[in-house]
């Protein structure tokens, strides 16, 4: 009776583990934005400040504490051309995928299409959320700046087989925390939704 109840006791107790990959072009701000999410959900963890982040080679992991019941566990994988071949090796373990795009940088428009083309047609990623994350809305006045309906419109005809409850576009700054929070919330509701299709790892 004892191991009975000290199994169910365990069983309880152990935690969803969701692995979420952080995908986007180099300089898009998605080691800040997994920073900024430690800062958030970690007050107490030692965080690099933006200023001190250096271009991803390989990757960054990191796990968060959602909730009581939530790990998150995120990789951030390097976004330069010679390493996006690398992605894919990724998306069979992945919940979720969170793409950020540099609103200020309009000038690589057409690599970003593309990146994100290649990921949302890739059979590997079939039945997970998708978010794509406009960043650097705090930059003010910045030349060929993106508005969020323009990233919208471009994310919209990329995703069109996409089920719109599992994707969406929301503006952030990764930089101040602007809208980083919010983008959790709706990524974590969409994973705990989703794990009759993608069970999560209990640990």
């Amino acid at each position: 009776m004892f191991h009975l109840a000290k199994g169910l006791y365990q069983n309880w107790n152990r935690k969803e583990q969701y692995s979420v990959l952080i995908l986007g072009l180099d300089n898009a701000g998605k080691t800040t934005f997994l920073e900024r999410v430690k800062s958030i959900y970690m007050p107490n963890a030692k965080i690099t400040p933006p200023e001190r982040i250096l271009p991803t080679v390989g990757q960054n992991v990191g796990i968060i504490n959602f909730s009581s019941k939530v790990n998150l566990k995120f990789w951030d994988v390097g976004g330069q051309e010679s390493l996006r071949e690398m992605w894919s090796e990724y998306y069979t373990n992945s919940h979720a995928i969170i793409f950020v795009i540099d609103s200020t940088d309009k000038d690589r428009l057409l690599d970003c299409q593309k990146a994100l083309s290649s990921i949302v047609t890739d059979d590997l990623i079939e039945g997970i959320p998708i978010l794509m994350l406009a960043n650097k809305q705090d930059v003010e006045g910045a030349p060929g700046k993106l508005e969020v309906e323009d990233i919208k419109e471009i994310f919209n005809v990329i995703a069109e087989h996409l089920d719109a409850r599992d994707s969406r576009v929301l503006p952030i700054s990764a930089k101040t925390g602007d809208g980083v929070q919010q983008s959790i919330e709706w990524l974590t509701l969409r994973l705990e939704r989703n794990k009759s299709n993608k069970p999560p790892i209990y640990r």
